[in-house]
């Protein structure tokens, strides 16, 4: 391990051009010093030592750093997924929802950059050029917030830059909202089976991973409550998203499994409840199932 180093920053005079400030220090390389130095920007912009302190301090942190150090953001990610993605600290969609986002938009666009030279206003602006919605565009920003604050708490940086750039979750338009007749409407027009799952979600307002993870034993008809035991999402059966989720939640009166019996009474049988919403062998697309109802219906005009 290297030992701990400040560098020495100095005002470095040129003749035909405006001073600068120049930082210098040394790395080890094979077994050797070899000294280094680097341009940090013009008197002209860095008026004073203070502030040219300032814009030296994320590369005099870098250089105190193991020999394994991250340079660049890819090599970040690569130590985030690593230290951070796991069973214990994350969930399986956390995982799978940052590394996605790694692959499609981060590391392309900043992957090849060093740590320091990723920009504020940089990233604000590349977040307003993509055509995501304003949630999508946060999450983003929150994702590559936090590869910083990791590189923080690994002491390899001390500012994050992405902590002042400013997004809008704001949503584009407002949540479609079926009145009780609408829906009352809705259902009469449903097969069994769609019925039941425009029912279920509707008195109940559970998250589609704890639909598809229910089975009939935790239908409580007796005291008319669905006990949220788990979750499936991407055919991974898991906790629940939160603690609280895990809280029995009460069944309305129009949801009865009665409702159910005739000609899907063998299906009511299994032990899933996901394997009653079922096309053939293949689990239902709950959105894409819910798109396609409502096409059939007064209401996409909304």
């Amino acid at each position: 391990m290297s030992r701990f180093q400040q560098g020495s920053l100095f005002k470095l005079e040129r003749k035909s051009c405006p001073d600068v400030w120049v930082f210098r220090w040394y790395e080890n390389v094979s077994a050797k010093r070899t000294y280094k130095k680097r341009i940090i920007g013009s008197v002209a912009k860095l008026r004073n030592r203070r502030e040219a302190e300032r814009a030296v301090m994320a590369l005099r942190s870098s250089i105190n750093a193991d020999v394994g150090t991250p340079k660049s953001v890819c090599d970040l990610a690569a130590h985030y997924r690593l230290h951070e993605l796991t069973r214990e600290r994350k969930a399986f969609t956390t995982t799978e929802n940052y590394r996605i986002l790694f692959k499609r938009h981060i590391e392309p666009r900043w992957g090849h950059l060093q740590l320091s030279a990723v920009r504020t206003i940089q990233v604000e602006e590349w977040l307003h050029s993509l055509a995501l919605a304003p949630s999508s565009k946060a999450k983003l920003k929150s994702v590559l917030s936090a590869l910083y604050s990791h590189a923080i708490r690994y002491e390899w940086l001390t500012f994050n830059p992405i902590s002042k750039v400013r997004t809008s979750s704001k949503r584009l338009r407002d949540k479609d909202v079926l009145t009780p007749e609408e829906l009352q409407r809705l259902a009469e027009q449903l097969s069994v089976r769609d019925r039941a799952m425009v029912l279920l979600a509707e008195s109940t307002g559970l998250r589609r991973s704890e639909m598809i993870a229910l089975t009939w034993s935790d239908l409580n008809v007796r005291t008319m409550e669905v006990n949220v035991l788990r979750s499936c999402v991407r055919n991974r059966f898991g906790k629940t998203k939160t603690e609280a989720s895990r809280h029995p939640v009460p069944l309305h009166r129009s949801f009865s499994t009665r409702s159910w019996t005739g000609e899907q009474s063998r299906s009511m049988r299994r032990k899933w409840i996901s394997c009653f919403l079922r096309f053939g062998s293949e689990a239902i697309n709950l959105s894409a199932q819910m798109r396609r109802i409502c096409e059939h219906s007064a209401w996409t005009s909304r």
